[in-house]
């Protein structure tokens, strides 16, 4: 249902727009790949009463003048708009106007953290909404209604759905890994979440950040160990639940299976309440959330955007997805030894309850056992922001896992072994009396996943409810029914459940007196388990191999076939370059589908026996290109590439004495190093003896990790093996693209080590890289390119000493201005700010010419001489791009 606003409020939203303006926007073009359009950002701080709110505002070429619609992203907290930029630049270029801000306490933004108050930072996006009714870009539902959507994480997702429930000219939400009550997330059933409380305050820079009245209400629960009434119904107040029966738009849930900070109870309850209001609802349960895992984040942002082209650009024929989605854990990756993901659906939302069943509990009927003086040493369950901790909750589908409970400290009861699995999907439960000897009991329920020999027990996603048991010190106890963390886990066959009520849980706040407990199973003593037997899991993807091994092989053969005629068209071999590894002459490439666009453009240089040649650029200089052209990837539009004389085409025999390391290598991650080397030189069919591969192994110095499983390689090891296999054979000419990345300083040094050893003995190196100080250590001469162009070539003394680049030293800090004047000279090629001061690259002018030229201008100079710095050599051949 649509709301129109009366024009009273369209003119009050108008003059608001208006007000929040602080200044004029800066507008930046965003850079796009290939044919996408190009992205324009709008950077600008808007004043709320007195609050800056920084802002970006996203649109993207190609919407010929038509509005369209608008989606507000919000971020996670203690983060910033920055965090958002990649998917609103996306979204933008999907054809929306994205607008984000970072919210008051962050980023650049002022003010007072006040967690979402509703007279804070909700007040803040309506203000934005009043913004956006105004801009020219924005399609408009009427006089300052905009069509808007909203959604973002956490924090960010919170907002989207306090926006919706204060604002109604809001269409459409996507709130990610969220709470719906901010009291239950912080005071699960009364019990106080104290670490994660405490990072929220650490992770926002400290108390004296936040509202003084959230300040003093955390330092009071904080210091009595549990909540008090009035701290309830202040986070209550903040939170999407205080106006639930007022969010009645589209929304699409997202909700983290590993998250004990906002567990799958939340989305369950803003499902129920936003479904109960007419609205389309769909849920989907990610694999990752707050305690780590995998956020699933193109997946989810790609949903989102179907999400909003179906409900803000009205495409009733676009696929939304499924009402229910969860992620399960199918196998491992023998890739990357991570967890493989599966999709199960539903055509509806189960609820946490669908589909009961009942499982005998053995073990008594009552059981006894106490809280150690002080709660300590307490159990232990998850522990938030330890991201190793956290990390084992996506592969509890695999048997792995982390939980601590000590003997004497609880209470457990096991189901009979499985006869066949089960899927657990939702919430388990279990009615229990406890018995105490204090009024309140403070009791934390989980349940295990138990091997068949008991060695091995799993608590999935790493998940505790905490409960607090008022009346438990009468004398017949309280009888309650418990509600055990909501859950999607397959039980095997022959396994079993274990129940257990603990009385400590290192995350959660226990009473500091010793305590007894007693639990008395009720009832018939059962646990009822959802099993939600509607949604059914999508069938295992088959292996890439399976069908891209053939797929790979029959593009290899046409391949051969339309290269063949080529290859016997190739130029005769130059007798005078035959001692020359490389001469490019003339070589140009231009985009695909561009007539005027070149990745590479009239590119000469020659490369001579025993150099390290270090292609350097800024990023779209054409390197990448360039190397992929000599290598017979791909074919120059004109120029030639002339490799010991012989010219290059796809397939040339002359390539057989060229070693490459080109956009990484893959291997068979459950073999050995040396057996994916052994493999790889089998395929090329030369004999065994030519691979002198002990040789190219010394210098790579993999030693030992040889012979493990490259599984186990880390980053640094699986560059080494790279390099190793491109070694193989010892080419005379060795090419290797970006070997350093993802490497650490000491990974870095010994790469730099490498291919120093190998060109030592006469052959020849050509490395692309963008780390200038691992260049200028390791390479002996340079080729810098910029746009596709060749700016300068030669050794790296003549390059970073050469007379042409002189660096200016001046009284105080040099002025942009200044700069700007220094490179309009004539005979001034440019000049570049430094932090030691201006840069300048001579172009016809001399150096005393210069200096004539510094004194008229009334620059008070300090010194005038040779630059001797690779970096500023670098910045000042290419204008001041960024590498």
């Amino acid at each position: 249902m649509k709301l129109r606003i009366p024009r009273s409020r369209a003119l009050a939203g108008a003059a608001a727009a208006f007000a929040v303006l602080v200044g004029g926007g800066t507008w930046t073009a965003v850079a796009s790949d290939g044919d996408a359009p190009v992205v324009h950002r709008e950077e600008r701080i808007m004043d709320m009463d007195g609050v800056r709110i920084d802002t970006s505002f996203f649109t993207a070429d190609g919407a010929d003048g038509e509005r369209r619609p608008a989606v507000l992203l919000g971020h996670g907290f203690g983060g910033s708009k920055r965090d958002v930029q990649a998917q609103a630049e996306q979204l933008a270029r999907d054809g929306y106007a994205v607008l984000t801000w970072s919210a008051r306490g962050f980023g650049k933004s002022t003010g007072k953290i006040g967690l979402n108050d509703p007279k804070g930072e909700v007040e803040d996006v309506s203000r934005l909404i009043d913004w956006l009714a105004g801009r020219p870009e924005v399609r408009l539902d009427a006089d300052g209604d905009p069509r808007v959507g909203v959604s973002g994480s956490s924090y960010g997702g919170a907002v989207s759905l306090l926006a919706a429930g204060h604002d109604k000219r809001v269409d459409a939400v996507a709130p990610q890994i969220t709470y719906w009550n901010l009291a239950d997330a912080l005071f699960p059933h009364g019990v106080f979440k104290k670490l994660w409380a405490g990072l929220f305050i650490n992770t926002g820079g400290g108390c004296d950040r936040f509202e003084k009245r959230l300040c003093a209400m955390y330092e009071r629960v904080a210091v009595a160990g549990e909540p008090d009434a009035a701290a309830r119904d202040l986070l209550e107040a903040h939170s999407p639940s205080a106006v639930g029966d007022r969010i009645k738009v589209p929304a699409l849930i997202v909700q983290g299976q590993n998250d004990s900070l906002f567990p799958l109870d939340h989305a369950d309850a803003m499902a129920k309440a936003i479904e109960a209001n007419g609205a389309p609802v769909a849920v989907d349960w990610i694999a990752g959330g707050h305690d780590g895992g995998d956020r699933e984040s193109a997946r989810v942002e790609g949903r989102i955007t179907d999400w909003f082209d179906r409900y803000l650009k009205d495409e009733k024929g676009t696929d939304t997805g499924p009402a229910f989605r969860v992620t399960r854990t199918g196998g491992v990756d023998s890739t990357n030894g991570g967890a493989q993901l599966r999709g199960a659906t539903g055509d509806r939302y189960p609820g946490l309850e669908a589909g009961q069943r009942q499982l005998k509990l053995t073990g008594g009927r009552e059981q006894r056992f106490a809280s150690p003086a002080g709660a300590n040493p307490p159990a232990i369950s998850s522990v938030p922001g330890v991201a190793g901790v956290g990390a084992l909750s996506r592969l509890s589908g695999l048997g792995v896992g982390l939980s601590l409970d000590f003997p004497g400290q609880n209470a457990r009861f096991e189901t009979a072994e499985l006869a066949s699995d089960l899927r657990v999907t939702g919430s388990p439960t279990v009615r229990v009396t406890v018995r105490s000897d204090r009024e309140d009991a403070v009791l934390f329920g989980k349940v295990y996943d138990v091997s068949a020999d008991g060695r091995q027990q799993v608590l999935p996603s790493q998940l505790v409810s905490p409960v607090r048991v008022t009346g438990a010190g009468a004398k017949d106890g309280a009888t309650v029914e418990l509600r055990l963390p909501a859950i999607d886990h397959e039980v095997r066959a022959g396994h079993r459940l274990r129940v257990v009520l603990a009385a400590t849980d290192l995350g959660y706040a226990s009473p500091a007196d010793p305590t007894a407990y007693t639990v008395t199973l009720e009832g018939d003593g059962a646990l009822t388990v959802p099993t939600a037997s509607g949604v059914k899991t999508q069938a295992a993807p088959l292996p890439w191999w399976v069908w891209g091994l053939p797929a790979i092989g029959a593009a290899l053969a046409v391949a051969l076939l339309l290269t063949a005629r080529r290859r016997a068209a190739a130029p005769a071999p130059d007798p005078e370059l035959a001692g020359v590894p490389l001469q490019i002459t003339g070589l140009t490439k231009k985009y695909a589908k561009s007539a005027d666009r070149y990745a590479v453009r009239d590119l000469s240089f020659r490369v001579e026996k025993g150099q390290v040649l270090g292609l350097l650029g800024p990023n779209g200089a054409g390197k990448t290109t360039t190397l992929r052209m000599l290598m017979g990837l791909i074919t120059p539009d004109s120029g030639e590439i002339r490799v010991f004389g012989h010219a290059i085409r796809p397939g040339s025999p002359v390539l057989s004495r060229v070693g490459s390391f080109v956009e990484g290598a893959g291997f068979l991650p459950h073999l050995t190093g040396r057996a994916n080397l052994d493999l790889y030189w089998q395929a090329t069919g030369r004999p065994v003896e030519d691979s002198r591969m002990e040789e190219a192994l010394e210098i790579a110095g993999l030693g030992d990790a040889l012979e493990r499983a490259v599984r186990t390689y880390s980053q640094g090891m699986r560059q080494r093996l790279a390099i190793a296999q491109a070694m193989l054979g010892m080419p005379d000419l060795l090419i290797l693209d970006e070997p350093t990345n993802g490497l650490d300083p000491p990974q870095i040094r010994e790469m730099r080590d490498v291919m120093i050893r190998y060109a030592a003995a006469g052959r020849t190196v050509i490395v692309s890289s963008h780390l200038l100080s691992e260049v200028e250590q390791s390479c002996t001469h340079l080729v810098v390119m910029d746009r596709g162009r060749l700016m300068q070539a030669g050794p790296v003394a003549e390059i970073t000493g050469g007379t042409d680049t002189l660096l200016v030293t001046v009284e105080g800090e040099v002025s942009e201005a200044l700069a700007e004047k220094v490179g309009a000279l004539p005979g001034i090629g440019s000049a570049v700010r430094t932090d030691e001061g201006l840069l300048v690259r001579l172009d016809g002018a001399s150096p005393s010419t210069l200096i004539g030229e510094l004194v008229r201008l009334d620059v008070q100079l300090t010194g005038v001489g040779p630059n001797r710095r690779l970096e500023d050599a670098f910045l000042t051949l290419i204008g001041g791009s960024s590498a």
